[in-house]
């Protein structure tokens, strides 16, 4: 077989048992984590996401020890969790005590039921680090309603909640809810961390939920092209990590991580070059001037 034939080794990619539909799910996944992305940069939330992870981490791991699904698990111990940073870290000088609260129990307690857990090591190791390839059609299913339901309610709520987040005091003023909104938004963002443990694991999460979209602001100052850009960064990540592990069979978290860290360390460089350009115009003397000397 022609190694450079993209279409048949595509096609040998697809047959594999399980990649399809992971693919399907990190492509959910990509557009829910973009979009979610900008508004959790915006709001300062990346510490918040790890918290909400560590108690999606302890969900896991009590569905683990009980037997049952490990996404509803997370899933449960996400959406507790975002309850807990809305309602008691509303106030922007109580969030990160709350927050270190929250994930340190979190952690705490994933450890203690993962200790009282007798099976499979690789089980343990999966809540940690993601294990997509093993999402069959129940979890798809999960994961397009619970993303659907997300993007929906987002929908819903994309302005008054981008208001907000530009600028709490005259949102305050202007009468838009803002403590509710904060708790709607922790909740969409708890949903959507319980779905990234599954192909990053509860460490890594952050590399979906928050890399793409710091990369993107990067480079844009606006709102609607940073969410686009972070929506593709997701992508790539989510997907290209995906694939790039099916080769060596090693964790996809390790290639996720690695592909969004490397799009902004570009995007980093990208923007150093454009601050640099308009320093250098900055300190140009006026083509009038230049002229009369």
């Amino acid at each position: 077989m022609d190694l450079f034939d993209f279409g048949k080794t595509w096609e040998l990619i697809t047959e594999l048992s399980g990649v399809q539909t992971a693919l399907v799910a990190a492509l959910i996944l990509g557009l829910v984590a973009g979009v979610l992305g900008p508004l959790i940069v915006m709001r300062r939330m990346s510490f918040a996401v790890h918290g909400t992870s560590e108690l999606a981490f302890t969900g896991g791991a009590a569905a683990l020890l009980l037997g049952i699904g490990v996404e509803y698990g997370a899933l449960i111990g996400a959406v507790v969790a975002a309850l807990l940073l809305g309602i008691l870290g509303a106030r922007d000088a109580d969030r990160d005590s709350v927050i270190g609260v929250i994930l340190s129990f979190g952690l705490g307690m994933g450890v203690l039921f993962l200790s009282f857990y007798k099976g499979r090591s690789g089980n343990k190791f999966g809540i940690l680090t993601g294990q997509i390839i093993t999402i069959d059609s129940t979890n798809l299913t999960l994961f397009v309603v619970s993303s659907a339901v997300v993007l929906a309610v987002l929908a819903l709520v994309y302005r008054p909640l981008l208001f907000a987040s530009v600028d709490r005091n005259v949102a305050v003023a202007r009468g838009v809810p803002v403590k509710t909104l904060t708790v709607v938004f922790a909740l969409l963002v708890g949903v959507s961390t319980a779905l990234s443990v599954k192909v990053v694991g509860s460490l890594l999460v952050v590399a979906l939920m928050v890399t793409p979209a710091a990369a993107a602001a990067r480079v844009t100052a606006s709102p609607w092209k940073a969410t686009v850009l972070s929506v593709v960064f997701a992508e790539v990540s989510a997907i290209g990590g995906i694939v790039l592990s099916l080769a060596p069979g090693l964790p996809v978290s390790a290639f996720v991580t690695a592909i969004s860290f490397l799009i902004y360390v570009v995007c980093r460089v990208i923007a150093w070059q454009r601050d640099r350009r308009t320093r250098v115009r900055s300190v140009d003397p006026a083509p009038d001037l230049v002229a009369a000397a």
